[in-house]
């Protein structure tokens, strides 16, 4: 089996466990590590020599998986590498909260077995696409969004106005801080510290939900991922922020932003006690109450 190990931070927590993966990878496959982070790893202090892994810069169809080492936002990185090739993900998680990263570091040497057994389930996840007006270069070969694309205001305290459509017909004006477009993926995240709802991750929606609007009667909004989204934004600024997951450019006023399910999706490695609604349950705490 070929293997992909994609990381970013080289704090204690991630090289350790980049030592447990190393010992438990090695003998029986091929693991190929992500160039810039094991130049990072060589110069940090770790016992450990480099010098005969094998580095990737770009993902290709020989691999079989991709082993994404950090938190959430590691595995949206590791997302734009893989696009459209079908490697499945697996997260483990160095980071916080761990959501799409659910396998925690003491846990490796079991979900490896798993894993390298075959020993899981395939949970494919919607991908969101973005194209605008004005050809953006640093989105032109990287348009895709696991968790969601969202519009926000730049350099001002005033509010924008976001001219919204749905497959061409005119659905609201929001008035707001900005607005988000998120995946059912991404229905835990920015989405949902926003007032969102909750999405099942197999769900074919989306959520549209405004940032601190000023309409309280602007609330989010569940709708067919096979939708087409049209968004245009108006401020006192001539300048708006759009962020693809964690990755963020600056457009024009006039630019207009299409927005659309991808023609793929990504798939994520589930094991079978790392369930959407464990994890759910667990890391909102839901049946924590007293009374339960």
């Amino acid at each position: 089996m070929k293997i992909a190990l994609f990381a970013k931070s080289t704090d204690k927590q991630t090289l350790d466990s980049l030592d447990i993966l190393l010992k438990n990878l090695q003998s029986k496959h091929t693991l190929v590590i992500e160039k810039k982070f094991l130049e990072n790893a060589s110069v940090v202090n770790t016992g450990n020599s480099f010098e005969e892994i094998s580095t990737f810069r770009h993902l290709d169809e020989t691999f079989n998986l991709l082993i994404s080492l950090g938190g959430d936002g590691t595995i949206l990185r590791a997302v734009s590498l893989v696009q459209d090739l079908n490697i499945p993900i697996v997260g483990i998680n160095t980071g916080r909260l761990g959501f799409l990263a659910n396998i925690q570091p003491n846990e490796i040497k079991e979900a490896l077995s798993e894993i390298l057994d075959n020993d899981f389930k395939i949970s494919e996840r919607t991908i969101i696409t973005v194209t605008t007006s004005c050809n953006h270069n640093k989105i032109e070969n990287n348009s895709y969004a696991l968790n969601e694309i969202a519009v926000s205001r730049k350099n001002t305290t005033s509010m924008i106005n976001i001219n919204t459509k749905l497959n061409g017909e005119y659905l609201n004006s929001y008035w707001a801080d900005g607005l988000i477009i998120a995946t059912p993926t991404g229905s835990t995240g920015y989405s949902l510290s926003c007032g969102g709802p909750v999405i099942s991750s197999n769900t074919p929606t989306l959520a549209i939900t405004p940032i601190a609007p000023h309409n309280l009667n602007a609330r989010p909004i569940i709708i067919s991922d096979d939708t087409e989204i049209k968004l245009k934004v108006d401020g006192r600024e001539s300048e708006f922020l759009m962020s693809l997951d964690s990755r963020i450019i600056t457009l024009k006023n006039s630019s207009e932003i299409t927005i659309k399910k991808a023609p793929f999706k990504i798939k994520m490695i589930e094991l079978h006690n790392k369930s959407f609604i464990s994890t759910l349950r667990k890391k909102l705490l839901w049946g924590k109450d007293k009374r339960n």
